[in-house]
């Protein structure tokens, strides 16, 4: 074998005849446990909390100082052991705890998710909102031309507030 590390995540690989293989496994583990349906406590600190519990993560945003200085975007994670970093890969998910969705890093920086607990956002403009009442269809009558357009308009006002189009 001539990796020292897996391609994607650089996991420590175990090699023939390799003295402490178990250093190199509980890294790789600690590596996965930090990834593997992740969640990051936020992506907001540029400097590590005072008082981490084993197992938690942050994505480490711009100017990190201290333990993390140079390690922006990377994640960082808390072990027993001390600081552990990864370098995010593109396509990697976290849950962000503090923001209430998810962050996806595209291969340059971290982004927030389309999917949000408050609606569905391109481009960071929400595009589907709450779901709001319903819109009253027309009642019977002889007057079924201006109920048709109170209907209409209706709809119309509910689709300009969400942004889905323009008068």
């Amino acid at each position: 074998m001539t990796n020292e590390t897996s391609d994607r995540w650089a996991l420590p690989l175990l090699h023939a005849g390799q003295a402490q293989k178990e250093m190199m496994h509980n890294e790789a583990l600690a590596r996965i446990d930090m990834l593997l349906h992740g969640v990051a406590e936020s992506a907001d600190l540029a400097v590590p909390p005072t008082a981490p519990v084993a197992g938690q993560c942050w994505i480490v945003a711009a100017g990190a100082r201290g333990a993390w200085a140079g390690r922006e975007e990377d994640v960082a994670g808390w072990t027993e052991g001390g600081w552990r970093f990864v370098a995010p890969r593109p396509g990697l998910r976290l849950e962000v705890a503090d923001r209430g969705h998810a962050m996806v890093h595209d291969g340059t920086a971290w982004q927030d998710s389309a999917v949000r607990g408050d609606g569905f956002y391109v481009d960071d403009q929400q595009i589907v909102g709450a779901r709001l009442a319903a819109i009253a269809p027309p009642t019977d009558g002889t007057t079924v031309d201006v109920e048709s357009r109170g209907a209409i308009a209706a709809i119309l006002a509910a689709l300009q507030a969400h942004g889905l189009i323009s008068m």
